[in-house]
């Protein structure tokens, strides 16, 4: 690599950005251009966290930080060793931005606002003297002997660029035809399924009755596989959403789409308890409460809508007391707390946090150095490559972690 290099940047988003910010720091003298395919720059970062930017999640042991990504957990433990989460803390603290942990561990900025990372970015862009170009979309990428030329579409124009090395984030997408130039130059793009997505349930009338009503742990399931996952769930207008059912969805992403998104959702609402452990509250409550009306008496610290709507689903005669109730009767009541049953029909993007699993296969990049196997002087970062972590500021670390890497140029 020459001491002064020309480095182009394919990808206006978070990685994209962070690569070329950390290659002008890298390799000072570099030339450095980006090109953005849309007129917006860093259009995910400004919508991530309902447009407060969830940069990272307060998670500093990195074999925890991994389980995390349903894709890439092996690569991302030696990349999240060069570059961690307490290096990203760092780093943006050091160029101004501050930022503070939420109860659930994800970090945003003080600000509360996605625009301060934008502004960050934009900022150091220019004192960098980074060249950017947006409305330019790279459709071509050869190699010669020693240098690159990228073929450039910017309206009804086309025009050409060369590099001595290019760093690839164009982020995740839903259809082939963004990684056309990825494919042409010789790797091989993974299925791309959509990864984060929340459930429809257009037939069922939990949408309707309790919408708006989170519990704040309860167990997801797809049935008939061993994928299952506890923690808040939210009842919305149209399903189920929430952080268990995003994690359902990242990791069964293959399943969900062989099935065209028609599934059957088993939901414990009492979060981790087995039927037997929950028919014996039931026997308890009935030796305690015998002249009561179950539905007057929620259990299981569950918010008394739903208590009340799984009764009356159980029940046949939601006036019965607790004395009244039949052997049937409390093993139905026991089903709808810890297996109740939904017919998942669609799915729906989480906010507008769209992500996706697959992309450049993970076997054809040196994840020491994000280099290609296949091409030399080609790095990748971020979401292009075939891993996704749930929501709550992973796949903004896996960006910041990459693109970091790969602003070094093979450098290890």
């Amino acid at each position: 690599m020459k001491t002064s290099p020309q480095i182009c940047v394919i990808g206006g988003g978070a990685a994209g950005f962070f690569a070329a910010i950390n290659a002008s720091l890298f390799h000072p003298g570099a030339r450095i251009t980006l090109f953005e395919k849309t007129a917006k720059l860093l259009g995910k970062v400004s919508v991530s966290g309902g447009g407060r930017c969830n940069v990272t999640h307060h998670c500093f042991d990195n074999s925890v930080l991994i389980k995390n990504y349903p894709r890439g957990e092996r690569e991302l433990r030696q990349v999240f060793s060069r570059f961690s989460v307490q290096q990203t803390i760092t780093w943006f603290k050091e160029q101004g931005v501050v930022l503070k942990t939420e109860e659930d561990g994800r970090m945003f900025p003080v600000s509360d606002s996605s625009q301060t990372i934008i502004d960050c970015f934009l900022k150091l862009a220019k004192e960098r003297g980074i060249s950017i170009f947006t409305s330019s979309e790279v459709i071509g990428v050869e190699k010669g002997t020693e240098r690159f030329t990228l073929k450039v579409k910017s309206g009804q124009d086309t025009f050409y660029e060369s590099a001595d090395a290019i760093i690839c984030a164009i982020g995740g997408h839903a259809k082939q035809e963004p990684y056309r130039f990825i494919k042409a130059i010789g790797h091989t793009i993974t299925p791309l399924l959509p990864s984060l997505f929340t459930i429809n349930l257009p037939t069922d009338t939990i949408r309707k009755e309790l919408q708006g009503l989170a519990v704040a742990q309860a167990g997801v399931k797809l049935a008939g596989t061993k994928f299952n996952y506890q923690g808040p769930v939210l009842i919305t207008h149209w399903g189920l959403s929430g952080p268990a059912v995003l994690k359902l969805s990242a990791y069964a992403a293959q399943h969900f789409y062989e099935a065209n998104y028609n599934a059957t959702i088993l939901v414990n609402w009492t979060g981790t308890l087995t039927a037997e452990a929950v028919m014996e509250v039931l026997r308890q409550q009935q030796k305690e409460r015998h002249k009561a009306v179950p539905a007057n008496y929620p259990c299981f610290q569950l918010p008394r809508r739903l208590w009340e709507f799984l009764c009356n689903k159980a029940l046949d005669d939601s006036g019965k007391t607790w004395a009244e109730l039949s052997k049937k009767d409390m093993q139905r009541l026991s089903e709808q707390l810890c297996n109740s049953v939904y017919a998942m029909q669609g799915k729906t993007t989480f906010k507008e946090e769209f992500v996706t699993c697959g992309g450049v296969d993970l076997k054809e990049i040196d994840f020491k150095t994000m280099q290609s196997k296949i091409v030399s002087g080609l790095f990748f970062a971020g979401e292009v490559v075939n891993i996704d972590g749930i929501t709550g500021g992973f796949n903004f670390q896996n960006a910041w972690s990459t693109a970091w890497i790969a602003a070094h140029l093979g450098k290890v």
